[in-house]
């Protein structure tokens, strides 16, 4: 299926969202549970997988859905098709603080892998697979497991993740050390592979766990500053009815002054 051309528009900073504009019969497909609005034109459809052969036989598409389900996403995503006579907008939404980025696959070589729960949407025709490391070390300690996500075809294709996103692009040879939590995705030329961080006081005290991400080029990575288990961690620490210890925020009352607010339930 020839992938459909789209326009957009990324809205806000740190809890961003990206209008798609699409023209008569235009498609874009979604995870579940990311619209934020759209058009009354826009009508919307639940498929198995990701919709992008629509050719596909029952059998097809129900191996197209397993494979999500590998990655950890619903069975079903949604496509939006404008069945009016002029442009329409439907708008989808991150589902945490961080930034949205849009990604040409056609430009990036036709294939990105990323973070299993990266993907937010993509012009019909994407196809949204699961991608196997073939390195035992790197299933084992990289932080994603043995399976990520792989986003195929010619059109474009939008991802989130926590934090800031830095772009960088890496020549023949040259080497990136990353925390394994904060690769959001690369290009499929990039050799992604563990590193022993080194040293005992290193791995026992350094606070950065025994393993670096190493991320060799030719090509384009992505990384977040803040994934979102770090984020959920930090919460889940610092909030008493989830076991964690509150902090004082300032108040010289410290938790007295959360006793008088009615905060230290």
């Amino acid at each position: 299926m020839n992938t459909h051309q789209i326009d957009y528009r990324i809205i806000g900073e740190e809890m961003q969202c990206v209008e798609i504009e699409l023209d008569p019969l235009e498609t874009v497909i979604a995870e579940a549970g990311s619209l934020m609005m759209m058009d009354g034109s826009i009508q919307m459809q639940t498929v198995f997988g990701d919709g992008s052969k629509g050719d596909q036989s029952f059998m097809g598409k129900m191996f197209s859905a397993g494979k999500r389900v590998l990655t950890g996403e619903s069975l079903f995503m949604t496509a939006y098709t404008n069945n009016g006579t002029s442009k329409d907008h439907v708008t989808f939404a991150a589902p945490y603080p961080g930034k949205v980025i849009a990604l040409d696959i056609a430009e990036l070589g036709g294939k990105v892998i990323c973070q299993k729960d990266a993907f937010l949407c993509a012009a019909q025709g994407t196809s949204i697979g699961i991608e196997f490391q073939k390195r035992i070390g790197v299933g084992l300690f990289g932080g994603e497991g043995f399976i990520m996500q792989k986003i195929e075809g010619n059109g474009m294709a939008f991802v989130h993740a926590g934090g800031t996103i830095i772009e960088r692009e890496l020549q023949s040879g040259e080497l990136l050390k990353v925390d394994t939590g904060c690769i959001v995705a690369f290009t499929k030329d990039i050799q992604y592979d563990i590193e022993f961080v080194g040293g005992i006081k290193n791995t026992l005290f350094g606070g950065e766990g025994m393993f670096f991400g190493a991320l060799r080029g030719p090509g384009k990575v992505w990384i977040q500053s803040l994934p979102f288990s770090r984020l959920a961690d930090r919460i889940i620490s610092s909030a008493p009815k989830m076991g964690g210890k509150r902090k004082g925020e300032g108040s010289i009352l410290g938790g007295l002054g959360g006793l008088l607010d009615g905060d230290n339930h």
